[in-house]
């Protein structure tokens, strides 16, 4: 009996160790609920920031270090959609490998320490193709998008369903110990509803309803939806939220997208935000009781494949995010923003403690104040006027430039003007290295061109059908291109043969773009824009007597994203398609007539964009002409440098490296000549207010992941499809230029200093800071120092009329040799070169 009591009890000393172990290694799940304030971790009451950064839309190697450098910019929450259409291309078959591991990249995001928002959908918009729906979606029968419907709730609650069961699979819901701690369902769905009818108001019911039954244990929220049924929690989205109201006294205020730019499209100028307005916008929001902001985007990155809205959405999704294109720290907004996000969260214990009391100092000018019976104080001056001001609160005078605000942890001392940027900027440039150069040359990075003629016309597996097809229900969007083709004979008493140079083809569709061949020959392209997909074209041919072939491609450039019934919009040419002979006024409509189709392009089929098949390299490179796949090898720019290709000197196409699609190119689609005026950030900001690049291609630099080369034996496949020169293609590396600072002696100090409570510090004033922005830097040389009155910005200082003689040498003294540096910005440290006068520093170095 004392050996089984013996073995027992070791069993039972097992079982319990066992116990232990498992309690020792398992994440405790959080309670995450929410009141009128603020969402409630573990009932306690959180002033939270969050960053957009669209997981399809960079690199799994690039991931953890976006990741990072978004909490170093003070970010506590990582927000990102669900892509539909990336995750099931093919009904019923998934993908979430590489740059779709949706769980991969949530769990860096906990890994990091922070939450993750995941916006479920499955709708996106994000000048996403067709809106981050699946094309199989469009062919269910009897289906009708974002309405009730019962094959498209169907459809939308098994992908949704799929998600949350993923998540919880792997424990990713904070309620299980995981980060995430919001999912969303559908999307700006108010902003179109009334086209919907009764219909919209049971479907976002039913929305409602359906997500909440998934069990998530996280609240669910509705963005820009104001009739969102408890308990989902109705979101703002905008350039402004300070003014929006939730639809529940019990709800509280939350902004799910702060645009922090714009989106590129081709053909138009580039969209910027200054930093001083986003400041200003969220300030203002966590002021007038917001708790959660969140900037759309934190990372833009780039539209690989054809992965595109739009129509005509670039290749480029930068959208002048804190984190550029690239993944490299934008400043001076990254820097600006990070001093905030310190500033707000030194508010963070009065902010969640009771509710704010607003009043008015004078026109535009407002207080809030935030004070509990404890004695913790925080207030926010706001100045929403664009004229400065000067304001008296709690028996002290302060400074506010117009559209600003300052904040004041301790309802005296400022910690943070958003005009007033302590960061420094730091001016990017392209280090251009020819892909084709002399040979032997150090500075050439590839080899010769080979090539192959696309076909014009009809080559592959064709259908023929009566009349004009709308391309997308024909192509399913399998391809961009889509070949109308048609043989005609012409008489030699008919009138178009009579006067051959007169007869035009006119030819109209519902977009994208077009280019006509007749007889085997380019005659003419047309292209729609931005605010009108449309294309009609009128093209002078020439027909001769007897066959003659007409074959039209017609292209798409990214499918509608957003809109009430936006899948419904078409694409390709519906006609009429038109030969008119202009002698006479003789018209033949040719829209009815027996069109044979081609899906696709011959180079598609015969997979070219690996680089593999036969290629030409003799006799010599054609260029400017249309239809052709190029193709070349070349060694990556050497170091470890953000790698661009700069597709100046061609037309449009799309290009890959090592097989893998970096996006249609398309530099020959040129911005407006105008509206590229200096940008005054007082005022409100819309989405052509401040642009740059007018005149000049919307993109001519194109992202090419440093994972996916290789140091040497890279293949670069382009199809060309109008005429361009690929002999003119270059590389570029992105690189930093210059840092510059410009702070005044009324700046805040800088906010770590005023968070130290030191009296001394206070004292001493502004401070100026440099830091060279990569590892193993150091700061080389300064371009420019002037104490007194210095004019101009980053790139173009100059001196003013009050200069101290000393300013240069203690600059370098202080700077050179060192990765950073900070100068006290006052008459201390340069001495006073000209009393009673405003005086500022202002700094431009370079590093190496």
């Amino acid at each position: 009996m004392r050996g089984r009591d013996q073995i027992l009890q070791l069993l039972l000393l097992y079982v319990f160790l066992s116990v232990l172990l498992t309690l020792a290694t398992t994440s405790y799940g959080v309670n995450v609920t929410y009141d009128h304030r603020a969402l409630l971790i573990d009932g306690k009451r959180r002033v939270l920031v969050s960053g957009s950064i669209h997981y399809p839309r960079s690199t799994v190697e690039m991931w953890a270090d976006l990741i990072q450098k978004s909490k170093d910019g003070g970010l506590d929450v990582i927000e990102t959609y669900v892509f539909w259409n990336a995750h099931e291309p093919v009904q019923n078959q998934y993908n979430f490998e590489g740059r779709y591991d949706l769980v991969k990249f949530i769990k860096l995001v906990g890994e990091a320490g922070l939450y993750a928002h995941l916006r479920i959908g499955p709708y996106v918009c994000a000048e996403w193709n067709y809106g981050g729906f699946p094309l199989w979606l469009h062919f269910v029968p009897g289906i009708k998008f974002r309405t009730d419907n019962e094959p498209f709730k169907a459809e939308m609650q098994r992908f949704t369903a799929k998600i949350v069961d993923m998540m919880k699979q792997e424990k990713l819901y904070a309620s299980q110990g995981g980060p995430i701690i919001l999912s969303q369902i559908e999307n700006e769905y108010g902003n179109i509803d009334s086209s919907y009818g009764p219909a919209a108001k049971s479907y976002i019911k039913w929305a409602a309803s359906m997500a909440v039954s998934l069990d998530t244990g996280v609240p669910w929220v509705m963005c820009q939806q104001a009739d969102a049924p408890d308990p989902i929690i109705n979101t703002c989205n905008g350039f402004y939220c300070d003014q929006f109201t939730p639809n529940s006294k019990n709800k509280p205020k939350m902004w799910t997208e702060n645009w922090s730019g714009w989106f590129l499209s081709f053909g138009g100028a580039v969209p910027y935000r200054p930093v001083e307005d986003l400041a200003f916008a969220v300030a203002r929001f966590y002021q007038l009781g917001g708790t959660f902001q969140n900037y759309y985007m934190y990372h833009g990155g780039t539209n690989f494949g054809r992965s595109t809205g739009g129509p005509f959405i670039s290749t480029s999704y930068d959208y002048d995010a804190p984190l550029d294109e690239y993944g490299l720290i934008r400043q001076p907004k990254w820097g600006h923003l990070k001093d905030l996000h310190k500033s707000i969260k030194l508010c963070e214990e009065a902010l969640v403690a009771t509710d704010p009391v607003t009043s008015s100092l004078g026109q535009n000018l407002e207080a809030t104040v935030y004070k509990t019976g404890t004695g913790l104080c925080s207030a926010f001056l706001a100045n929403f006027g664009t004229s400065d001001k000067t304001v008296n609160f709690n028996g002290n005078s302060y400074n506010l430039p117009g559209w600003s605000v300052s904040i004041l942890p301790d309802c005296k001392n400022v910690a943070l003007n958003t005009a007033k940027i302590n960061s420094m900027t730091v001016i990017p440039s392209f280090v251009h290295q020819s892909l084709n150069g002399v040979a032997d040359s150090a500075d050439t990075l590839g080899s010769s061109w080979s090539w192959i003629y696309e076909p014009v016309g009809i080559s592959k597996k064709a259908f023929v059908r009566p009349g004009l097809l709308e391309q997308i229900n024909t192509t399913a969007d399998k391809s961009d291109y889509l070949w109308y083709s048609l043989s005609t004979v012409i008489k030699d008493n008919e009138p178009f043969v009579e006067d051959g140079s007169k007869t035009v083809l006119h030819v109209e569709s519902l977009g994208h773009a077009l280019h006509a061949f007749v007889n085997g020959k380019l005659a003419g392209s047309g292209t729609g824009n931005v605010g009108n997909a449309k294309v009609a074209v009128e093209i002078p041919v020439t027909l001769l007597p007897g066959k003659n072939t007409i074959d039209l491609l017609s292209l798409t450039a990214g499918l509608q994203n957003y809109g009430a019934f936006f899948e419904l919009e078409g694409a390709g040419i519906t006609g009429p398609v038109k030969l008119e002979g202009l002698k006479n006024g003789t018209t033949v409509d040719l829209s009815s007539l027996q069109w044979t189709y081609q899906i696709g392009l011959k180079g598609e089929e015969l997979g070219l964009s690996s680089g593999n098949s036969q290629w030409v390299t003799q006799p010599a490179l054609p260029t400017k002409q249309p239809l052709i796949w190029y193709k070349t090898s070349f060694n990556a720019p050497a170091g470890n440098d953000p790698i661009a290709i700069d597709f100046s000197g061609m037309g449009k196409g799309e290009a890959w490296v090592n097989g893998q699609s970096i996006g249609r190119y398309w530099p020959t689609k040129v911005s407006p000549t105008s509206g590229c005026s200096n940008c005054n950030y007082r005022g409100s900001y819309s989405s052509s207010k401040c642009l740059k690049n007018c005149a000049k291609p919307s993109q001519t630099l194109y992202h090419v992941p440093r994972s996916w080369v290789e140091s040497s034996g890279n293949t670069l496949v382009l199809f060309e499809e109008i005429g361009g020169d690929p002999t003119q293609i270059a590389f570029a590396t992105k690189q930093s230029a210059s840092l510059c600072s410009h702070v005044s002696e009324s700046h805040p100090l800088p906010v770590d200093m005023w968070s130290s409570n030191s009296e001394a510090a206070r004292k001493a004033g502004p401070v100026l800071s440099l830091e060279c922005p990569f590892p193993h830097q150091v700061i080389s040389s300064i371009k420019f120092a002037s104490f007194g009155t210095p004019r101009g910005t980053c790139g173009s200082f100059s001196h003013g009329q009050c200069k101290s003689t000393r300013a240069l040498s203690i600059v370098q003294k202080a700077c050179i040799g060192s990765k950073s540096c900070s100068i006290g910005a006052s008459a201390s440290t340069f001495g006073d070169p000209c009393k009673g006068v405003a005086k500022s520093l202002a700094v431009e170095a370079s590093c190496a």
